[in-house]
């Protein structure tokens, strides 16, 4: 089980013009959107990439709206792993369960995913905030990250699943999250 003070969720990616084109870009945006409100709550690190924002702009503004604070992680490499910069700020974090979410799957989610549990952390595929220009490409990312042994989740089971209990202020808020 996923806990609060063990976990970070890590937005790959999801910019501008590469949002814009990928495969049900509204539900994509919506998913994620839930998962970085919840995580505000449960004081859940989220920690965001842009891959060569120059040319492909920077992380979509609802997104950017619900973390004020966040510096995105710029990279050149499609594995978050292969910036130094993101790896320190991972390491700060000491969290091992990490929640990925972004795009695109079949490249620097997958990639990213690898790299991570070959570094040791447990990796959890939030599937529906995750997509690729293509459905196709899409689902061969999630079973490829699957196979890499990847765990798979969805935005309201991770939710629900760092939550634990249905009682207070936080489930209350939550629950309306999840509900929109």
């Amino acid at each position: 089980m996923i806990t609060p003070k063990g976990t970070l969720l890590l937005i790959v990616d999801v910019q501008g013009r590469l949002a814009q084109g990928v495969f049900k870009p509204a539900d994509l945006e919506k998913n994620i959107s839930k998962l970085i409100r919840a995580c505000s709550i449960l004081d859940v690190p989220v920690l965001v990439t842009e891959q060569y924002p120059k040319g492909l702009g920077h992380t979509i503004d609802s997104l950017r709206e619900l973390l004020p604070d966040n510096v995105p992680v710029e990279k050149l490499s499609f594995s978050c792993c292969g910036n130094a910069e993101f790896m320190r700020q991972l390491r700060s974090f000491n969290r091992n369960d990490i929640l990925v979410a972004g795009i695109e799957t079949h490249v620097c989610v997958y990639q990213t995913a690898v790299d991570l549990i070959e570094f040791g952390y447990t990796v959890h595929l939030v599937t529906d905030a995750v997509s690729s220009r293509t459905e196709e490409n899409k689902q061969l990312g999630i079973r490829c990250i699957e196979k890499a042994g990847a765990s798979l989740t969805s935005s309201e089971m991770a939710v629900f699943e760092l939550l634990h209990v249905a009682e207070g202020d936080r489930f209350k808020a939550i629950s309306k999250i999840i509900k929109e």
